[in-house]
């Protein structure tokens, strides 16, 4: 039980990688908190049992987040570990070009949600977190990014570049938090099956398990264990680093 009876907020916790793991925190003792917009993540907190719980919250909205954070720590009086797992896609390429016209572009409102939410999300949720961690002498703080957030990818500028800035967030606040004990993470996964990759038709699916070396997509179940090692003890004495769970890919090649 490495996480015996530790408050976890999950957010984007409704499903995927973030429902994998809630219910692996969950498997290990934590006291788990999800917030989605989804609110198929009441379900998820029902199932989980216990003093689990579900908000529904929109990381990009500040008066939202420090809301939830407010109540969390109102009702439990402590934040043990934070996931920043919320996420949103909006696949485009940067510029198409026929005949030399230009045909098609990402648009500017596609570019600014990913952002606000991948990005933004992520700062929002931790500075609403990093006081009360803090106060009562330490924390966790893991962040998503994406092997595209190292690699890149086509047609993902804004998600590349959400991803990317996850990183650069995640190493300066491992240099300012660390007086405070907090440790500071990130989790790149590769191409893993979720529900939204489910959903794609079987040659692409097959596809990606072709691009990657262990010849697999991994599960979400896979990315929680590297969460989990991350939030647990084991861990106390890494921070600053960007783990990447991508069965050995490396995007483009």
């Amino acid at each position: 039980m490495r996480l015996q009876d530790r408050v976890a907020l999950i957010t984007g916790g409704a499903a995927g990688i973030g429902a994998a793991t809630a219910r692996r925190f969950a498997e290990e003792g934590a006291v788990v908190v999800i917030c989605d917009v989804n609110e198929a993540g009441e379900q998820v907190a029902k199932e989980l049992g216990g003093q689990a719980c579900f908000y529904k919250v929109n990381v990009a909205e500040r008066k939202e987040v420090d809301a939830w954070v407010q109540e969390v720590v109102g009702r439990f009086g402590r934040i043990d570990i934070l996931v920043n797992n919320a996420g949103v896609l909006r696949d485009a390429a940067f510029i198409k070009m026929q005949d030399g016209e230009l045909v098609k572009q990402m648009a500017e409102a596609d570019f600014d949600l990913v952002i606000s939410v991948n990005l933004k999300g992520v700062f929002n949720c931790t500075q609403a977190v990093a006081p009360v961690m803090a106060r009562q002498g330490g924390g966790v703080i893991l962040n998503a990014s994406s092997v595209v957030g190292i690699d890149g990818n086509f047609g993902q500028t804004n998600y590349v570049a959400s991803k990317a800035g996850v990183i650069g967030m995640t190493k300066v606040w491992a240099r300012e938090l660390g007086r405070y004990q907090i440790r500071v993470n990130a989790v790149a996964p590769g191409f893993t099956a979720t529900e939204m990759v489910a959903s794609m038709p079987e040659a692409i699916r097959e596809g990606l398990a072709a691009r990657t070396p262990l010849r697999r997509l991994g599960s979400p179940r896979d990315i929680a264990n590297a969460y989990l090692f991350l939030a647990s003890d084991e861990a106390s004495f890494i921070t600053g680093e960007v783990l990447r769970v991508d069965g050995g890919i490396v995007v483009g090649t």
